[in-house]
């Protein structure tokens, strides 16, 4: 007999929440492999602005529910149900068209946030953060400078927004060097080997670590620094690789990002900041 009451009064608070916390609407879901969506959100009123690079706030409430293959939730994991669950995530759609904002999201099974944006379907609502931030954007790259953009993960989304919102792919050469666990976890890689077939001066450089799960992939295997160590990048470049006219661009796992960053300190790269302009741009973040 008490069944019944129950339902009501949750379904009731969940509306509650809904009406007072979520203020945009999911127009797409796409699992395109087990643990990563490409999610695409529509705000209810303006349409934020914001630089390719930058990162948005989501949110939704412990009372959403959990995607059911994810981890199951310790009850003393979130205090206060009521209350939104927020992480930044990067944009991956163009900042021009204002149609809709893209993000590329890694389920962390045993998260709070991520296992319920799974459980997400078309129609269903979320809360969006109003502005768009963030400093880890081409604006402060010196003009004529060629870029390196290194990722793990999802830490590619931040450069997926860079290169649909008006790119320059002929003055400069890029290259963008993608690691993953497995080919399938190559994400958006239609698009930059379409990218780099069009564009001499683009050049798409995919790498995975566990050959023994995808003995069928015929490309580089290791860590992303493999395509130093090998001279693919300076091959590229046509000369070594210096600070003085290279930019480079870190997003992804810590250790990669630290790594990396050890690397090209021996190199003479030293790490941007408005107030101390360096030539490595490094976007930090870790989802759970």
């Amino acid at each position: 007999m008490s069944i019944e009451p129950e339902k009501t009064t949750t379904k009731t608070a969940e509306s509650t929440i809904e009406k007072s916390l979520y203020n945009a609407t999911i127009t797409k879901s796409d699992e395109i492999n087990h643990g990563l969506l490409v999610l695409r959100v529509v705000p209810d009123d303006n349409f934020p602005q914001f630089t390719p690079g930058q990162y948005a706030v989501l949110g939704l409430p412990g009372t959403a529910s959990r995607v059911e293959y994810a981890d199951p939730e310790s009850n003393h994991q979130i205090e206060d149900r009521s209350k939104l669950i927020k992480r930044a995530y990067s944009v991956t759609s163009s900042s021009l068209k204002g149609e809709y904002l893209e993000f590329y999201v890694a389920l962390v099974h045993s998260g709070e946030l991520t296992p319920r944006i799974f459980a997400l379907k078309k129609g269903d609502r979320i809360f969006l953060g109003k502005k768009i931030v963030g400093m880890f954007t081409l604006q402060d790259v010196p003009s004529g400078n060629d870029l390196l953009f290194v990722a793990t993960g999802t830490g590619l989304a931040p450069y997926i927004s860079m290169l649909r919102s008006e790119y320059d792919f002929l003055e400069r050469k890029t290259i963008i060097i993608h690691g993953a666990r497995t080919s399938w976890d190559l994400g958006y890689r239609n698009m930059l080997e379409a990218l780099a077939a069009k564009w001499p001066n683009f050049h798409y450089l995919p790498i995975i670590n566990e050959i023994e799960r995808d003995p069928g992939w015929e490309g580089a295997v290791g860590l992303v620094y493999e395509f130093f160590e090998d001279g693919t990048v300076e091959s590229i470049l046509g000369r070594d690789v210096q600070p003085a006219d290279l930019a480079t661009f870190l997003c992804g796992h810590p250790l990669m990002v630290q790594g990396m960053i050890e690397f090209l300190a021996k190199k003479g790269f030293t790490r941007h900041s408005r107030k101390n302009p360096g030539s490595i741009f490094v976007e930090e973040y870790w989802k759970e």
